[in-house]
């Protein structure tokens, strides 16, 4: 298989894989019909805080999304809203996400290869419940909406150098728990 040119092209793009914490145990516990109700307010609040804050739902994955963002503010606070709004919402499932960004590939107009989406998505799953994680490299002073929080270096799978990473929050005190 010969690699075609021009089949791709190099953009910098902020990432966030976020999932419901517990969705698989809720499901199994409540039944499958429970378990879609709280999937649907999760789906819902997702696109009607991407809308607002124009950033993409590049895919659906079950109980999670991966979303991409052109600029690493927006990516953030639309995440930070979302965490929050599923909060209260007094869904019984926390959310979770991990985030990063840098350049990638973009394959076919619509899919992206990169360190930042594997590194989004690990941050994902390492994350607890409502926690948003992120490398300190993107704690930038124009986050004015956004409170970072160090919480040190860590080994992440599958990249040879540890990162410094923070736990991103809301500023904005009506989106605390």
């Amino acid at each position: 298989m010969s690699f075609q040119e021009n089949t791709f092209r190099r953009i910098d793009r902020t990432f966030a894989f976020i999932d419901l914490s517990g969705f698989t145990a809720y499901a199994d516990e409540y039944g499958d019909e429970a378990g879609m109700a709280i999937l649907e307010g999760f789906r819902n609040s997702v696109r009607l805080v991407a809308a607002k804050k124009g950033v993409r739902i590049a895919k659906w994955l079950g109980d999670g999304a991966m979303l991409v963002g052109v600029e690493p503010e927006q990516t953030v606070e639309a995440v930070i809203e979302m965490e929050g709004l599923i909060d209260l919402s007094q869904s019984p499932l926390p959310m979770r996400a991990g985030i990063a960004s840098g350049p990638v590939l973009l394959i076919d107009g619509d899919d992206h290869v990169g360190r930042p989406v594997i590194l989004a998505s690990r941050l994902c799953d390492m994350a607890g419940p409502h926690q948003v994680l992120a490398p300190a490299s993107m704690a930038m002073a124009l986050m004015v909406n956004t409170a970072v929080r160090k919480i040190g270096e860590h080994s992440i799978m599958g990249f040879d150098e540890p990162f410094e990473l923070v736990q991103l929050t809301s500023r904005d005190e009506s989106l605390k728990r």
